[in-house]
């Protein structure tokens, strides 16, 4: 009979935990996180190749991490993060991970994303490109010029930043939006004058065609963070998950930044590059994860949202603080 009770404590405890992480009751996702348990039973992860989700999901850390828990990691592959965020707005994902520029354009369509965490900046992995013989020789000379981006990529705001400090406007340029296969194609033919693209893509066109670099991100005052994304409802009942998916990424950044050598050996047969380009790429980036976002993080961001406002290219003002993760 005594044990009966106590199984039956056990469950009305268990319950009124289980009401309480559904109703985001504060502290109830950390006790959740600090015994293991969680009510949630898959975790849906977009990732691109190339990318450090590529690395964590090569390594399987997070997989064994949260099969421990009960739950199954389901590996969703997009070719960028504009259409990861859409995964994530029609809630096919649960996490996502991608540039500044991205969350901007998603949150001004309405989506419901939350701003989770944020890796180190990185503006060395962003770079404006021109070709080897051409006599354009800096970003003034673009005035008039193709220019070709994938557009609401964080190299989008790499752009604004580069016209603004030759005091060129946005409409001085003639900008063509393309994926960065398409665009790679285009700027090799000629039918644009330059490329504005992230590494490791940068890298290779500048190994392989002997692309030359215009601008990069440091010299046009961008910081280029990458951000780790969720939807407001996975973030308000399954905040232990997440918690333990950013121990689980910052484990694989530290060993990323001792061993480039092996991540390059991943990485480099997904992208199709070679072994030595796709390290040179890795050392361009910030590894770790901060969260909650620091303020100037945020102000970052918003500065971001505010400029493509200036320039109509999103309808409406933002607030960014209104959809950062307060866990």
């Amino acid at each position: 009979m005594i044990d009966k009770l106590h199984a039956g404590r056990r469950t009305f405890i268990g319950a009124l935990a289980a009401a309480a992480v559904a109703l985001g009751a504060p502290g109830a996702g950390d006790a959740w996180a600090q015994d293991g348990r969680t009510q949630a039973r898959e975790f849906r992860v977009g990732w691109q190749k190339g990318s450090n989700l590529a690395i964590l999901k090569a390594r399987g850390n997070l997989d064994k991490r949260l099969s421990a828990a009960g739950v199954k990691v389901t590996w969703i592959e997009f070719s960028a993060g504009p259409q990861m965020l859409e995964g994530l707005n029609v809630g096919s994902i649960d996490f996502a991970c991608v540039g500044e520029t991205p969350p901007v354009f998603a949150q001004a369509a309405g989506a419901a994303l939350v701003y989770i965490a944020s890796e180190p900046p990185a503006p060395d992995a962003e770079k404006i490109l021109a070709p080897k013989n051409s006599s354009i020789k800096s970003v003034a000379e673009l005035k008039g010029k193709r220019v070709v981006l994938n557009k609401g990529s964080n190299v989008h705001y790499l752009l604004l930043r580069a016209l603004e400090r030759e005091k060129l406007a946005y409409s001085d340029v003639t900008v063509v939006y393309l994926p960065p296969p398409d665009a790679r194609v285009a700027f090799e033919s000629g039918d644009v004058d330059a490329w504005v693209i992230w590494d490791p893509f940068a890298q290779a066109a500048i190994s392989q065609i002997g692309a030359r670099e215009l601008l990069g991100g440091k010299g046009a005052g961008v910081e280029n963070y990458n951000f780790y994304l969720s939807t407001t409802p996975f973030s308000k009942n399954h905040p232990e998950v997440l918690k333990w998916a950013l121990e689980e990424i910052r484990v694989t950044g530290d060993w990323v930044t001792s061993h480039f050598d092996e991540a390059a050996d991943i990485l480099a047969p997904q992208i199709g590059l070679s072994k030595e380009i796709t390290r040179d790429a890795l050392r361009h980036y910030g590894y770790g994860v901060t969260y909650p976002l620091p303020p100037n993080v945020i102000a970052n961001q918003q500065a971001i949202a505010d400029a493509f406002h200036g320039l109509k290219l999103i309808p409406k003002k933002l607030d960014v603080r209104s959809v950062v993760w307060k866990p």
